[in-house]
């Protein structure tokens, strides 16, 4: 994991200081700030160093837990991610547990009802949702909840924000309840996609292992059919899925960047927007091992649950 973070830091820091763009750019357009500054700033993060001197002096202030400052939101880049990124993490895990729970029982479902009215509608529906684009469904969730407000579910979803104006008054369960309806529309946007292909990859998985001899072995001993399903066959389809885990995950964390915008949910997805278009050096650089580190991890999750999953992987 070290050595690809570092190559993935390398890479970032290299296409940023290739991309056109000065991360003093504001501060060199403003009368108020004096040259004397500017200079010290430079000297201080050394911008007038060669760009490999830039990186290691970069690289060493992260191993000493120094992320940096943000010239855009003139803070550490430390407060601004632990700001937005419980929102952002927060979101991921609701998108990726809704999407898990329906995806799952629906790909089983569909494999034990092949070729019925039941597979065949699911099969559609799935592929509405892998076609459907992100944007276009949370625009229609926006104005369902807007401009529809007659309606008797989609019209009381709040839009917008992480919580209610008067969340810090309201009792234990309100507040969760009012925190599940902020998470409603961006949530759902995030886990279409993710349902419609993961329902799709368990419901292929199943096909092949009800197909196998030992199913058939376990049905002519009189197994019960839940226990063939559930104790055998599952366990055996489950490992296609948990290959994907880390990447679903890391998936729905990078896609959640352009959610966050349309649906102005306040996580990492307008702060990176905003800090890669203003050259924000140190907080892009931030957002991007982050996101490498948490596709590293998820990564790491899926091979301990594979292996934990089945008795012929073992670790080494």
């Amino acid at each position: 994991m070290i050595p690809m973070l570092l190559g993935v830091s390398i890479l970032a820091f290299a296409l940023l200081q290739l991309s056109p763009g000065d991360p003093l750019a504001a501060q060199r357009g403003n009368p108020q700030v004096p040259e004397e500054l500017i200079r010290r700033i430079e000297l201080q993060y050394g911008f007038d160093k060669p760009v490999p001197q830039q990186y290691l002096m970069w690289l060493g202030k992260v191993l000493r837990g120094d992320l940096g400052y943000s010239f855009k939101f003139k803070r550490p880049v430390a407060d601004v991610l632990a700001e937005r990124m419980a929102a952002t993490l927060l979101l991921a895990l609701f998108s990726s547990g809704l999407a898990w729970l329906l995806a799952v029982p629906l790909g089983v479902w569909s494999a034990l009802r092949r070729g019925e009215w039941v597979d065949k509608t699911v099969s559609v529906i799935a592929f509405v949702g892998m076609s459907l684009p992100s944007f276009f469904l949370a625009l229609l969730l926006l104005f369902g909840a807007t401009m529809l407000p007659e309606l008797p579910l989609l019209g009381r979803i709040p839009i917008g924000g992480l919580t209610s104006p008067d969340f810090d008054s309201m009792g234990v369960f309100e507040r969760g309840v009012d925190l599940f309806l902020h998470l409603l529309i961006p949530g759902t946007v995030l886990a279409v996609g993710a349902i419609a292909g993961l329902q799709r990859v368990a419901r292929g998985s199943m096909l092949e292992v009800l197909r196998q001899p030992y199913v058939i072995a376990a049905r002519s001993r009189g197994l019960s059919e839940g226990a063939i399903l559930w104790r055998h066959a599952f366990r055996n389809a489950a490992n296609p899925l948990l290959t994907l885990l880390g990447f679903e995950f890391s998936a729905l964390l990078s896609g959640a960047a352009f959610t966050e915008v349309i649906t102005s949910w306040p996580g990492l997805g307008l702060v990176a927007l905003e800090a890669v278009r203003a050259k924000d050096l140190f907080l892009v650089m931030a957002t991007v091992i982050m996101g490498s580190l948490l596709l590293l991890l998820g990564n790491l999750l899926s091979d301990l649950l594979l292996a934990w999953n089945d008795p012929r992987v073992k670790l080494r």
